[in-house]
């Protein structure tokens, strides 16, 4: 996926121990720019963008126009955190937990299926779910 896009950042990544922010942060930003592959565009805001809005209590276009204004990460982080939920820390270990397991025998299990059967790179066992199908799919170590 080359040809001057960028990959957005892991999905792994986190922000104040918050996952999959920072990237959600770096599609918006690549996407504005036009170097995010035109394949992210049609999840944009859903999937874990939308979990991840769901879970800060935000809509993904209120923190979409904070970054496209020049907001941090750390920066959006505190926006959402001040204008959407406050989440205690057990809730934050859930939803940590919840992103890194989606795919693994629940509803999403089947679609996992179906899209690592897409590329041969992706048809792999030890790929259990969606987390490890970006990480291999963007060809980064699960």
């Amino acid at each position: 996926m080359t040809d001057g896009y960028e990959l957005p950042c892991s999905p792994l990544d986190q922000l104040e121990g918050l996952p999959y922010f920072p990237r959600l942060c770096d599609k918006i930003r690549k996407q504005d720019a036009g170097t995010l592959h035109p394949d992210y565009h049609t999840n944009l805001g859903l999937g874990m963008d939308l979990w991840t809005c769901q879970f800060l209590g935000v809509e993904y276009n209120d923190l979409k126009a904070q970054i496209l204004a020049g907001a941090t990460d750390t920066d959006a982080l505190h926006w959402a955190k001040h204008h959407g939920l406050t989440r205690p820390e057990h809730e934050k270990a859930w939803f940590l937990a919840y992103l890194n397991t989606r795919g693994f025998r629940d509803d999403l299990s089947e679609r996992l299926e179906q899209r690592k059967k897409e590329d041969p790179k992706t048809d792999r066992p030890e790929i259990l779910t969606f987390i490890d199908y970006i990480q291999a799919d963007e060809d980064r170590p699960l």
